[in-house]
């Protein structure tokens, strides 16, 4: 990539637009989230839901297509086609839609209903924007928590395979690290963004964003949900 298509070498004028458009996009993907995942809860039957979880290695199977899909979205949402840049978007969206499902079914039918999903839908909102204005304002270079975003990712990884494999709880201070492990990456991905990214990268920007903040969510309703049981 050319050092002048960076946004960190773009006038004042173009930083500013892309930065609006990529947050208007990480806003209209979780709207798209939304609306997905209701039509998902209201038409998947939950003998169906059930399966995704109900065996040991049914929902490894999940998570690897999911793995796979997720990298090929992330492709194509960074394609210079501006379709393809959609298409890739949108399909990452519907995974996340997919793999929230038995997640979202078990809050919805055990644990208060909507409530607890909105607790953990406010808490990520105000968990992101804070984690944002800190990435915006501080003046610290934050490239330090690379590495460790990727050793802490890697080693994650391991422990939920191994879990799933051998039947073992994680237990809430893994959803503790991983929130922690999820901010991190917020933190790092937006201090970054003007060295990662072109101007017209706006919609691979957003997918990235999209993502941790999904993670972010993720963790934070199992923590509200584990409370409650």
């Amino acid at each position: 990539m050319m050092n002048d298509s960076l946004v960190a070498y773009s006038t004042d004028v173009e930083k500013a637009e892309f930065y609006k458009k990529t947050y208007l996009h990480v806003a209209l993907a979780i709207v798209a989230f939304i609306a997905v995942e209701t039509i998902l809860l209201n038409v998947v039957p939950a003998e169906m839901i059930y399966m995704m979880v109900g065996q040991r290695y049914s929902w490894l199977l999940v998570l690897g297509i999911f793995w796979l899909a997720s990298f090929l979205a992330t492709k194509w949402s960074l394609a210079q086609s501006r379709s393809t840049q959609y298409f890739g978007l949108g399909v990452y969206v519907l995974l996340q839609a997919v793999i929230f499902l038995p997640m979202m079914y078990i809050a919805m039918a055990y644990t208060g209903g909507g409530e607890v999903i909105f607790q953990a839908a406010t808490l990520t909102v105000a968990m992101f924007s804070g984690i944002s204005y800190i990435a915006f304002t501080s003046k610290k270079d934050f490239s330090f928590l690379r590495n460790i975003i990727a050793i802490g990712g890697f080693i994650a990884l391991g422990l939920i395979v191994a879990g799933m494999i051998f039947g073992f709880n994680l237990g809430l201070w893994f959803s503790v690290g991983m929130v922690i492990l999820a901010s991190a990456t917020i933190l790092y991905q937006t201090s970054k963004l003007k060295d990662a990214y072109s101007t017209d990268q706006y919609v691979g920007a957003s997918l990235q964003l999209f993502a941790s903040i999904m993670l972010l969510f993720w963790y934070i309703l199992r923590i509200l949900m584990s409370r409650r049981s």
